[in-house]
């Protein structure tokens, strides 16, 4: 052999090998997520994977990646994305116009005004020092509740009614214990809750609200709300009397800013906060409109930002609360390509909280492996989903979509198959 083409002989030897090996290895890693999906515990259920790599957007793997599916709270990955291209660095939190001698207020729907975590006061701190204050409530066309929310959640945490100046994150937070008796917050409501065994935790017409006499856990307890309640408790914070009044002036509006966005954004991916979602979208729609609307903000991003998914969604709220949503895998991998493209990495994965062996942690729990899941579950009855991306052993980056609907084995089945799977990819890939 010519000792010149020697080289050349074995760079493409090597080349081969490579390729054979690469090969094998996708074979592998098809075969062994095919398994996965087939295994006893998922006969009588709808699967669907999609995995691609970030760097070079080939698809590694897809299963049932363009069948539609209940993406439950895997929608505020939507609601993320579409905070993050509306909403400025700092939320807007009130919009105002000085008239004369009143000062004239409309809410954005910022959901961070003395919310029992975020407990932001910026717009409490300025409206103190102001005078005649006139508040403004009919800048939405929006139901108290979503499309397609269930009836019977009226008293839990996770279903908080949706307004234009949300306070006390639109809850009230009861305890009761023997040391401190019985706490109510906003105070306002002390009076109108009962230490009693009930069927539910709240009246469903009223506001008067019920706590077990057994009960060690602080409570948050949806109120109804409605435009005197809002008065009044603004009244209250302010220690000042506020008007109502139903016309704005036409006048230049301006406005005030809040807290940080992400702040917000981390909190409703990390406690899948759906009053949060459901907020940050109408807050999201005060960008593009006066009058505040969901579905304003929806098909804003439908028919821009996410106009050229492969197949378009049927979205109808930002929580994820409704049944009526239908997102395939594919999408979702395909709007968390958008997010790691344009958002800067550290920014983007300090927003997107891990999910651990059995769901989404603070703490990293498993001992043996590295944390490698970042990524948003989404679970209403029968149906766990999870979207994000996994950091491979390697050094490669996944993005992924995950979705079981319509099981009847116990989730926690599910979630586990779904962390045993992801592993493997992390450590074989």
């Amino acid at each position: 052999m010519n000792k010149k083409n020697k080289p050349k002989y074995n760079n493409l030897i090597f080349s081969s090998f490579t390729c054979f090996f690469l090969l094998a290895s996708c074979v592998s890693t098809k075969k062994t997520l095919n398994s996965r999906l087939t295994s006893e515990g998922l006969n009588n259920s709808f699967h669907g994977l999609v995995v691609v790599d970030a760097k070079t957007e080939k698809e590694v793997f897809n299963h049932n990646g363009d069948k539609y599916f209940t993406p439950a709270s895997n929608t505020k990955i939507v609601t993320l994305y579409s905070a993050i291209k509306l909403l400025p660095k700092n939320i807007p939190t009130l919009i105002y116009v000085v008239q004369n001698d009143t000062l004239f207020i409309k809410g954005t729907g910022d959901p961070s005004w003395l919310h029992p975590y975020l407990m932001d006061s910026t717009a409490v701190k300025w409206l103190k020092n102001q005078n005649t204050i006139a508040l403004y409530t009919n800048n939405h066309n929006e139901d108290r509740f979503g499309p397609g929310w269930a009836w019977e959640d009226y008293d839990t945490y996770f279903s908080p009614e949706k307004t234009t100046l949300p306070l006390y994150g639109n809850v009230v937070t009861i305890s009761n214990s023997d040391s401190l008796g019985l706490k109510v917050s906003p105070s306002f409501f002390k009076n109108q809750t009962e230490i009693k065994e009930a069927p539910f935790k709240r009246d469903e017409l009223g506001n008067h609200f019920y706590i077990d006499p057994t009960e060690k856990d602080t409570l948050e307890v949806p109120f109804i709300t409605s435009d005197s309640l809002m008065q009044h408790l603004l009244s209250s914070v302010l220690d000042k009397d506020i008007a109502l009044t139903d016309h704005f002036p036409s006048g230049e509006q301006q406005i005030l800013f809040g807290m940080e966005t992400d702040s917000i954004l981390k909190r409703m991916l990390l406690k899948s906060d759906n009053f949060l979602a459901e907020q940050l979208l109408l807050t999201a729609s005060s960008t593009l409109s006066d009058t505040l609307s969901t579905k304003t903000a929806i098909n804003f991003m439908l028919d821009n930002h996410l106009g050229d998914l492969d197949q378009q969604p049927r979205w109808v709220d930002g929580s994820g609360l409704s049944r009526y949503n239908l997102f395939t895998p594919r999408s979702f991998v395909q709007i968390l390509q958008k997010l790691y493209a344009e958002v800067p990495e550290e920014r983007l994965f300090n927003l997107i909280p891990m999910w651990g062996p059995d769901s989404t942690v603070e703490t990293w729990e498993d001992a043996t492996t590295e944390p490698f899941l970042l990524a948003k579950s989404g679970s209403v009855g029968n149906n766990y989903n999870l979207s994000g991306y996994i950091k491979t052993k390697s050094g490669k980056l996944l993005i992924f979509s995950f979705m079981n609907n319509h099981f009847r084995v116990p989730s926690i089945e599910i979630r586990r198959n779904m962390y045993e799977t992801l592993k493997g990819l992390y450590e074989n890939y």
